[in-house]
């Protein structure tokens, strides 16, 4: 059984359709890089498996099941989702880091937050510091620490390293195959396509919102 299935999806606004007719299977253990030019449908995609926009019409399955049939706080916690600008608040880098845990009324995980700080190239030294002192390579780290902390099955990645020097860059692409080694099934999007074939075994290309391809990468 597929870990992800989009059936027949539509997504329009009341001026245009942005994406049209999208099936396709994602399956356990996937590292899928989405390409296409910009207003493809790419973000929307993404924005569509985190369960953040409906579709207009078609249906999106995790495990066999509706999405329709999850309590929403199930969903957000197996699939996570990280924006091309990271959004931290103002406070420490723990602050952030335990917020997760703080709406769910629970102890924050430091086994595991410090688990994936070594994973992301990260000192303990960097909980104590304030968010406003971090590079933006830095901040999108740490958002991508703090969407790892309940270990979802499912990492979406809209653009994370666009903005980035190459170094931040590669260490975040590091980290993202470590990831999809230990088991995270990985959808993210990338604006160039030979950096999406380095990591990835599968490409999915999206064009004025159809899907043009799915096919897998030979290394």
């Amino acid at each position: 059984m597929p870990l992800l299935e989009f059936k027949k999806l539509n997504y329009r606004t009341q001026d245009r359709e942005i994406l049209r007719n999208i099936s396709l299977d994602v399956e356990a253990g996937d590292f899928i890089s989405i390409v296409g030019p910009s207003g493809s449908g790419k973000s929307t995609l993404l924005k569509l498996a985190s369960h953040l926009i409906s579709p207009s019409s078609g249906d999106m399955l995790f495990k066999g099941k509706n999405y329709l049939d999850y309590p929403p706080g199930d969903l957000r916690k197996n699939i996570g989702y990280c924006f091309q600008t990271p959004h931290l608040f103002t406070g420490t880098v723990l602050d952030n880091l335990a917020f997760p845990y703080d709406i769910r009324h629970t102890k924050p995980d430091l086994a595991r937050i410090h688990a994936l700080l070594d994973l992301f190239h990260m000192s303990r030294g960097y909980l104590s510091r304030e968010v406003h002192a971090l590079s933006g390579g830095e901040k999108q780290r740490i958002a991508l620490v703090r969407t790892m902390v309940f270990m979802p099955e499912v990492l979406l990645l809209d653009e994370v390293t666009s903005a980035l020097d190459r170094d931040n860059a590669a260490l975040i692409e590091k980290a993202m195959v470590d990831l999809n080694a230990q088991g995270t099934t990985i959808l993210s999007v990338t604006h160039k396509i030979h950096q999406g074939k380095h990591y990835a075994n599968k490409l999915l290309t999206l064009d004025q919102g159809k899907l043009v391809s799915f096919q897998e990468v030979l290394q």
